[in-house]
Formats: C-alpha cells, structure tokens, sequence
C-alpha cells in the first residue's frame, strides 16, 4: 500500500503513514458503508452496547436499528478500541481520518483498491508486506529520505521495471 505525496515528504509522515492510512481506511470503510441494507435478524441492538460505547456512537442511536448486522458490530467494536486508546493514540486516528477526509474520492477509491488486493493476498505474502513495513519503520529518518531520493531520481521505466521485480519475488515462496 502506498502512502499519500504528505507522507512521502517528510520522514515521521512516512513512519506512521502507511500504517495510518490501513487504519483510516478500514474506519472509513466502516463508516461509509450504504445504509441501503436490510437490518439482519442478531444484530445489536442499541441496549446491549455499554454506556461507554454508547456516549462514543451517540450520534448514530437514530438510525441503529436501520444499521445491518455486521456494521453494528463492527462499529461496536471499534467503540470499545476507542476506548481503549489513551490521548495520544486518539490524537493521531482523529489525524489520520482527517487526513482520509481530505483526500479527494478518486484517491480513496485507489486506497480501498489496495487494500481490497492487500486483502485478496494469501497471508504469507500479507505477512511479508507487514515485515516490510516494519522494517521500513526501523530505518532511521535520513535512510528513509536516501531511499525516497533514489526512488525520485529513478525514470518511470526503471520504476515499473523494479516494482514488476518486487512482485515476482513475493510470489515465490
């Protein structure tokens, strides 16, 4: 998964970045799912989520039971990740869904595109991408940038070409 031209620019952008941008997504996703779908038989209703998780989806007690099922729960629990976070933690996912906010639909719909193929990936390959990260992570803000300038400085050619060898070695095992 990429990270967006802000992420790319500066070293502490691109740390929590890609990362950031996974979990912004899958709560927007969350959130913007149609409200078209019928309610499913099971589903919570408003009275069996805690007083907590009720003060933090307050908003949407009007329409819960128009919700389906599974984003119900989904929503439920990420009330409970809410909060479980300390400020901090809440300061950079209200950071990151500003961030998601801001970006334009043609660029959402390409981050859901890519996590929608992240999630089509066999779960060796999603580990491997999740190693990748983290040592992407571990790498000093100034090996970050080195990486970013060669990366810049490469033609498109020589980019497509690295890129398609980068594929094929993640389909081997």
């Amino acid at each position: 998964m990429g990270c967006s031209d802000g992420a790319a620019a500066g070293g502490g952008q691109l740390n929590r970045g890609v990362h950031g941008w996974l979990v912004a997504v899958l709560m927007v996703m969350l959130a913007s799912m149609s409200q078209a779908w019928a309610a499913q038989p099971g589903a919570r209703p408003w009275s069996s989520l805690t007083p907590a998780q009720q003060r933090v989806l307050a908003p949407l007690e009007p329409e819960w039971n128009a919700l389906p099922a599974a984003r119900r729960q989904a929503l439920a629990r990420g009330a409970q990740q809410w909060l479980q976070m300390n400020r901090t933690e809440r300061a950079a996912a209200r950071e990151r869904l500003q961030q998601w906010r801001a970006l334009g639909a043609e660029r959402r719909a390409q981050v859901r595109e890519r996590l929608d193929a992240y999630r089509a990936l066999p779960d060796e390959q999603q580990q491997r991408l999740r190693e990748d990260l983290r040592a992407l992570r571990e790498l000093s803000p100034e090996q970050r940038a080195a990486l970013r300038r060669q990366w810049q400085q490469k033609s498109s050619a020589e980019r497509q070409r690295d890129l398609q060898a980068l594929r094929e070695q993640r389909l081997q095992p």
